[in-house]
């Protein structure tokens, strides 16, 4: 009788990604631009906050923390260049956190998060010790297993908590178009709607079919929007500087004054919006924003500023498919660009708004409603929608048409930016599939290279997010979350640029950035120290919302975590059961 062999799987899906080289090195850049998003993210999550540290100094913030982000897109684009590969974070960290790296980075994360965890539940010190070793050992254990950790940093960076960012691009998309446009319109009925949870969830569905839609575009498709939202958008900017420019604070007390009493009845909304933040929030003016102000206080508003300015490097699972990806300075520039464009543009905003807002009115204005917005408290802001700096700024021009038109052409910011909700995640959960961690289903592409099945894998948990978001206040109240595990991934990465060309020479000789192992190395090893430093401000500090501040964000975080080591620790089994050695996978670079 003849015997019969089997056949040994191949470690790889295929041989080949079937992904599309769709970008140039302009695409990226615009990429990087909009992920730094002066209008989304900037002017709602960071621009606003300045109220919380009264004593900082808003210019020095926005500076320093740009200067922080500088070396995280040094040590990016240094592992951009060494390993251009869909997928990121995850196959750098996977190809080079292993052994003693990977065996300290597990202990690391399992200790500190079996002791936040226990320390959250409130189940005593003793217990809580007792779980952080155990946590420890465990974390070290899985540790071992080569690509454990990146997967478990990277799904749970790049996949489980983008879901949670679905709702809160929902939730921007209504304070900056659905809202305004509402009222504008004198639909009294829609500005209520969109402020419901109902209003909320709705907008939540419509930004994940968008965003699903630009993807399914392909790449090149999605940079052609993009690269049209980038100029229609810096259109818009220019005629609200210009507006800034010419007017006086008192020709927008004017103008605030009437639109607020024409839209929602409210006679004398200037001074009132100032007098309300003064009795309901404990407002106290803030420093001018060319003060050197308090340089403790000025620390302060780092960790806020990074919530928005973090993310020049989003697009770093994407370089697979970005052509030129392994020149150094052409990926590093168009960071760059991302982080000290939008850094000026920054600056200048705050100035103009300063200047023509008012300085007192506009950090008001903005507490009374993020107060309301979030939770901490239950008196209604003077008026009944966010002052969105365009908004408020197209009521210079006393003109329905020009107001809802400036609100539109505003729009193209996040229409450019929508696509970063799951463009990048999608690559990270190709990646994962493409090393058989995730189904292989997860790895099929479509003609235009968009991995589809992927594309699904983040979609569905994005609309249940969203409901538990919309009619969850006790989930809303989680949603920095989103930003402290995203600079968890990140740290992840930092620690690999440090590491890489002395604990993998071979990888890092035969790139064409070996003579700069330095630069990279201690790029990297700063951008450790300053996320750490991070990390630590946003959990150990009530001020952030995060951790002490909010324990049952730390539990929701241990979920998660644990919920990726659950599915790779299934994967592993899974696939030796097969005949497959994921460590083997791990050890060899995949097809770019």
């Amino acid at each position: 009788m003849a015997s019969v062999s089997r056949e040994t799987p191949s470690l790889f899906l295929r041989n080949a990604t079937g992904l599309v080289k769709g970008w140039s090195g302009f695409d990226a850049f615009t990429y990087s631009f909009m992920a730094v998003n002066l209008v989304t993210l900037g002017m709602f999550y960071s621009l606003a906050i300045f109220a919380y540290v009264p004593d900082g100094s808003p210019v020095g913030s926005i500076i320093v923390a740009s200067i922080a982000v500088t070396f995280l897109a040094i040590a990016y684009a240094g592992l951009i260049a060494a390993m251009p590969r869909a997928g990121g974070d995850y196959v750098w960290q996977s190809r080079v956190l292993d052994g003693v790296p990977g065996i300290v980075a597990g202990a690391v994360v399992g200790g500190v998060s079996a002791y936040l965890v226990a320390n959250a539940l409130a189940l005593g010190d003793t217990v809580a010790l007792g779980a952080g070793v155990i946590g420890l050992v465990v974390g070290g254990a899985i540790g071992r297993l080569k690509g454990s950790v990146a997967f478990v940093l990277a799904a749970t960076g790049w996949w489980f908590i983008l879901a949670q960012w679905a709702p809160i691009y929902g939730a921007i998309l209504k304070l900056e178009l659905f809202q305004p446009l509402a009222a504008l319109l004198g639909w009294h009925e829609g500005v209520d709607f969109f402020g419901s949870d109902n209003g909320t969830f709705v907008v939540s569905l419509i930004v994940i079919a968008l965003t699903t839609f630009l993807v399914s575009l392909g790449m090149a498709g999605y940079a052609r929007i993009q690269r049209l939202s980038l100029w229609i958008g810096l259109a818009g900017l220019a005629v609200m500087v210009v507006l800034l420019l010419v007017s006086s604070q008192a020709d927008f007390k004017a103008a605030f004054d009437r639109e607020a009493a024409s839209m929602f009845g409210v006679s004398g909304a200037y001074d009132q919006t100032i007098a309300d933040a003064v009795t309901n929030d404990a407002f106290v003016p803030v420093a001018d924003p060319l003060s050197f102000g308090s340089p403790q206080a000025t620390l302060l508003l780092i960790p806020f500023m990074l919530f928005w300015i973090l993310y020049p490097n989003w697009g770093a699972t994407l370089y697979g498919e970005v052509r030129g990806a392994s020149d150094f300075r052409k990926v590093l520039t168009g960071m760059l660009g991302g982080i000290w464009v939008t850094a000026v543009l920054a600056v200048a905003f705050v100035l103009l708004a300063a200047k023509t807002f008012g300085w007192d009115f506009f950090n008001a204005t903005n507490v009374n409603f993020v107060n309301w917005f979030y939770g901490y408290t239950t008196t209604d802001p003077t008026v009944p929608i966010w002052s969105y700096p365009p908004l408020i700024a197209s009521y210079l021009i006393d003109n329905r048409i020009f107001q809802m038109a400036m609100v539109i052409v505003f729009g193209a910011w996040f229409l450019g930016w929508s696509g970063t909700l799951f463009l990048s995640s999608t690559r990270m959960i190709f990646a994962a599939a493409f090393d058989r961690v995730l189904p292989e289903a997860a790895g099929r592409v479509s003609d235009r290279g968009v991995p589809w099945v992927a594309l699904l894998f983040i979609m569905v948990p994005s609309v249940i997010v969203s409901a538990l978001y919309a009619y969850s206040a006790d989930f809303r109240a989680l949603t920095l979350d989103a930003t402290l595990v995203i600079a968890v991934t990140f740290l992840g990465s930092a620690i690999t640029a440090t590491i890489l060309p002395f604990w993998k020479p071979q990888i890092f000789a035969n790139s064409p950035i070996a003579h700069l192992k330095w630069v990279i190395s201690g790029a990297g090893l700063i951008t450790v120290v300053i996320l750490g430093w991070t990390i630590y401000a946003w959990l150990s500090d009530p001020l952030y919302g995060i951790g002490v501040g909010n324990t049952n964000s730390i539990i929701f975080l241990g979920i998660l975590y644990g919920l990726a080591v659950l599915v790779y620790l299934a994967a592993w089994l899974y696939r030796r059961r097969q005949g497959i050695d994921l460590s083997q996978v791990h050890s060899a670079i995949p097809a770019e």
